[in-house]
């Protein structure tokens, strides 16, 4: 997958929807803009719920005044200083959070309401569940996939293209990506320990009291109430700080990778294709204003953390990696393939359903369940949309390039002029997006 990355290094594109306006056209581009706009708007109110959860734990302060402060800082920043504020808010805020979060630990170990972590039962949990779990086979399809969703389907956010693309050289590109790759084992240990200390830990000694967190269903809670209770009060500001500059540098990426997509394959290519420097900037600024306001609008809900996570991937999974997959790496695909292939795994999956949405199934796959009134599904249906999206695209493309190459298919049938002779030369001389001179991603603003 790390060759996607490259190959679209070495043919100068900006961002991720380059290669399909290169090769399918502006309005197939813009299609694929809308799941990956709506995913970027649901990762911001993802992370601005966390950060208003941990604030109204620790601090007492109302979780919407948390979220309104932290996304107009946000906002403000990536509004005023583009790419450069981002990069550079970035590595402060990154390290703060590695840091802080490694500050925490031994603290939360020698607790005195934490004994042992380690993975036995515990005398506080009345359920007797220990911190490692079981997973059972009649589950294992649903783990799969929400593993596969999770370690591919951020494969096509646009935030991750926007570091690689603009990194100096393909050499400081890849030391970055595998770099990256071996820091985020890192940066996870913490939650681990943090999740198997609050397990251990005997609530009943702490202002808390009994049922423990799970038990009354503030498991999404766990990380501001362990630092709440299982800290001293110092540390447990500080715990609020990594999250909120952890908040602060996801946001800032979402919101100027969204911004760009939009100014760089829509706007400039599209609706204004003369557009000068200070419009592209304008139109730049106000579309990171309104992503951010539709994000922060969201995370006044009561959805869970996790449950945002995994939705705001799951378009982008299903939809966008099988055609990002196809662009670069099947010669063949084409308008018709792609067209296809993209209704294919948009209508698997809301056919799937969505509890989050309230959206109930219209497809029940082998072992769904009902959960509270809710009918989960345990097969992987979101890898079934997926590898259906992939192989309808590659098939509708061969099939309709052998029915136009054989003259099985009229040519007045080729309404996209995807096998006109003249437009597909055309198409061959026309520059790839990225050698003009970009000035909204290349000036300061």
């Amino acid at each position: 997958m790390l060759s996607i990355f490259f190959w679209m290094r070495s043919k100068r594109y900006v961002t991720m929807l380059d290669p399909f306006q290169h090769r399918y056209g502006n309005i197939f581009t813009a299609t694929l803009l809308l799941p990956a706009l709506v995913s970027d708007i649901l990762w911001v109110a993802c992370i601005l719920a966390a950060l208003g959860g941990t604030m109204s734990v620790i601090l007492g302060l109302s979780s919407a005044i948390s979220i309104i402060i932290s996304a107009a800082v946000s906002i403000v920043y990536t509004f005023l200083g583009g790419l450069y504020s981002v990069a550079y808010t970035d590595i402060i805020q990154l390290s703060f959070v590695f840091v802080s979060l490694w500050i925490c630990i031994p603290f939360l170990i020698l607790s005195p309401a934490v004994t042992n972590i380690s993975p036995t039962v515990h005398f506080n949990q009345t359920l007797g569940n220990s911190w490692i779990g079981e997973l059972k086979l009649e589950d294992a399809g649903k783990w799969a996939d929400e593993m596969l969703l999770l370690a591919l389907g951020g494969l096509a956010y646009q935030a991750l293209y926007q570091r690689i693309l603009s990194a100096a050289s393909s050499t400081q590109a890849q030391v970055t990506c595998f770099a990256a790759a071996g820091t985020v084992f890192i940066m996870g240990i913490p939650s681990v320990i943090i999740g198997a200390v609050a397990v251990s830990a005997d609530w009943n000694q702490t202002a808390y009291g009994l049922p423990p967190p799970f038990e009354r269903g503030e498991a999404g809670k766990i990380l501001p109430l362990a630092l709440q209770y299982l800290t001293p009060t110092w540390l447990s500001v500080l715990g609020i700080g990594a999250v909120a500059a952890a908040v602060m540098s996801s946001m800032d990426s979402v919101l100027l990778s969204s911004a760009s997509m939009f100014t760089q394959n829509i706007y400039k290519a599209t609706l204004r294709k003369q557009a000068s420097e200070w419009e592209l900037q304008l139109v730049l600024r106000v579309s990171v204003l309104l992503v951010g306001l539709a994000g922060t609008g969201l995370a006044f809900g009561d959805d869970s953390v996790f449950a945002l996570w995994m939705v705001s991937g799951d378009l982008l999974y299903c939809v966008v990696l099988p055609q990002l997959v196809c662009v670069l790496h099947f010669g063949r695909a084409n308008s018709y393939g792609a067209i296809f292939g993209y209704l294919v795994g948009l209508l698997l999956r809301g056919l799937s359903g969505e509890p989050l949405l309230g959206i109930p199934p219209l497809i029940l796959y082998p072992s769904w369940r009902e959960v509270n009134g809710v009918i989960v599904q345990y097969f992987p249906y979101r890898t079934l949309a997926m590898l259906s999206s992939v192989i309808s695209l590659i098939s509708v493309s061969w099939l309709v390039e052998l029915g136009f190459r054989h003259k099985l298919i009229p040519q007045s049938w080729d309404l996209l002029g995807v096998f006109d002779e003249k437009k597909g030369a055309e198409r061959e001389r026309v520059p790839v997006p990225c050698e003009e001179k970009n000035f909204v991603l290349n000036t300061k603003l």
